[in-house]
């Protein structure tokens, strides 16, 4: 079974990602799952991304990383949005990571030393249609980490919504979050 270390999104740790992360462990899978925002949880996305900025995301990135600190190397890292940044950090650049799940966000490898770790499988899940991931940039270098990677998937879900895989959010879709948990579980599973 895998230990995951999996990273909230600029909502903050809401029960929506709780309950994600209750999925993943019902599997049998050992889940971390810490609070980047020290118990912020805010409603509207907005108000979240001005708090990770006024915070820095440096900062978030920082606590992600020593979220890190004291768990095993031999982790899998998963982000939703936000969390992608601390996310794909580690598995970039942390030695022994097993894997990578990046929900709803991807940035280009160069952000954290160069290319993609060869023995690093990563799976990447976001809409079509989503402003922010299919509209800022993220699906392209999603596409260009995929091109590069040994072993990368990128799965697109129809729609436009962004958090669609928090349960406690409008935002949720149920059918695209059961499809992307499937592929998540069958993913590590493999890992």
């Amino acid at each position: 079974m895998a230990e995951v270390l999996l990273f909230h999104h600029a909502q903050g740790l809401t029960p929506g990602v709780r309950g994600f992360a209750d999925k993943i462990s019902g599997a049998g899978h050992t889940v971390h799952v810490p609070d980047l925002y020290e118990g912020r949880v805010f409603d509207d996305l907005a108000d979240g991304v001005a708090y990770a900025s006024e915070t820095g995301f440096g900062t978030i990135i920082e606590r992600g990383q020593a979220a890190a600190e004291g768990l095993p190397s031999e982790l899998v890292y998963g982000g939703f949005s936000l969390g992608v940044l601390p996310a794909q950090m580690l598995a970039q650049t942390r030695p022994g990571a097993k894997g990578a799940l990046l929900f709803q966000a991807c940035v280009p490898t160069s952000e954290f030393g160069g290319a993609w770790p060869k023995e690093v499988p990563v799976q990447i899940h976001g809409m079509d249609g989503d402003e922010f991931f299919a509209g800022e940039g993220d699906i392209d270098a999603a596409r260009a980490l995929v091109e590069s990677a040994a072993d990368a998937q990128l799965f697109l879900y129809p729609g436009k919504e962004h958090l669609f895989a928090d349960s406690s959010l409008p935002s949720y879709d149920e059918r695209a979050t059961g499809l992307l948990t499937e592929r998540v579980l069958s993913f590590l599973a493999r890992v």
